[in-house]
Order: C-alpha cells, then structure tokens, then sequence
C-alpha cells in the first residue's frame, strides 16, 4: 500500500503498519477479544499504543490469556508478581486495574448480558461509518465513548475513560475513522456491509 494514503498514525513501523492494516477498524465481535482490547487500551493510559501493541504477548502471557474467569481470582500474592514480570507494563493501578475489568466483565455476565451485545449497544449494534479528510478532524471522543465509559465505569470497570473508550471503539471497527483516502477505510466499510 501506498504509504501516502494509509492513516499517518501508524509511521512506518512494520508492526505498526500490520496492525493499521489488518486490525484496526475491523469489527470485532467475540466477548473475549473485546475484553482483552478493552482492558490493553487502559494500559495504554499515558503511553503511546505502540509501546503496549510491542508487549501484546507479554500481556497475554501475563494474564492468562485474558480469560475474565481466572483473572478475577488474582491475590495480591499474583499482583506482586506481576509487578516484577518486565514484559508488561508495571504500575499497580494498571496491573489491578485488569482485576477489576475482570470482575466486571464477569457481573455484566451474571446479568445475562454478552459483552459483545453490551458494547455494540452504544452504535446500534453496526459501525459507524466516519468520513474523516484529515487526521486532525477525528474526535478524541464522542457522545458515544462518553456513554460506553459511564456505563462501563458503574458495572465496576476502570482506565476507562472516553478518550480511552473512544480508541477502543475505533480499534475494534465500532467506528471507521480510517481516512477516507486510505484503502483501510473502504475494506472496513466492506466489512461492516456483511454484518
């Protein structure tokens, strides 16, 4: 792909540009996906997203592959040794942060709720398709991420605010903000038409 028309974010960092082109802005519906998505943007807090893409493994290594069931059972005695593992991100609000994320992942489960359905919720359960000319006119957030960030927060979730909920929104193709030069912003809207 011409690297004049792919969204400039990404550089020209080969893992990067994979990432811009092969994840960002898909449509991802998978409870489990979702939540692992959810909680590495919330690592991401003061960070730039590559520096948590490069430890994506690490984390999942870290976490149990983020499975919500044995995360929300971590002790302190697995918090501490998770502030010694160098491959992730170490701060105990963010390390006990994905705690938390799971037990609520877990109470919006007991309430009969898909986490997917519960999401997709906030956007009519399709993506909204954005029509972005240049980088700078793309929200930092929007009514939407404000609302999913509310109700996230009250089912117990945190790192979840709506700057964060709105990358994650856009990560997970609940909105198209590639370009609309970029090749990306047509194969997502493709995507989003076979929902």
């Amino acid at each position: 792909m011409d690297n004049q028309q792919r969204c400039p974010w990404c550089g020209d960092d080969p893992l990067y540009v994979h990432y811009h082109d092969t994840v960002w802005g898909r449509p991802e519906y998978n409870d489990l996906a979702l939540f692992e998505k959810l909680c590495l943007d919330g690592q991401q807090a003061g960070l730039s997203w590559i520096t948590i893409l490069k430890k994506q493994d690490n984390y999942r290594a870290a976490y149990d592959h983020f499975d919500p069931e044995r995360i929300a059972h971590y002790d302190e005695a697995k918090v501490e040794s998770l502030l010694q593992d160098t491959g992730i991100v170490r701060n105990r609000l963010k390390v006990e942060s994905i705690i938390r994320n799971a037990r609520g992942y877990l109470e919006l489960q007991d309430q009969g709720h898909s986490f997917s359905d519960f999401l997709w919720s906030f956007v009519g359960g399709e993506p909204i398709q954005n029509h972005w000319q240049r980088f700078a006119d793309v929200p930092v957030y929007t009514p939407e991420a404000e609302a999913m960030s509310k109700a996230l927060k009250k089912s117990g979730f945190n790192f979840v605010g709506p700057t964060i909920v709105y990358a994650f929104m856009q990560a997970t193709g609940m909105v198209n903000d590639h370009l609309v030069q970029c090749p990306q912003h047509a194969a997502c809207r493709a995507l989003a038409d076979h929902i």
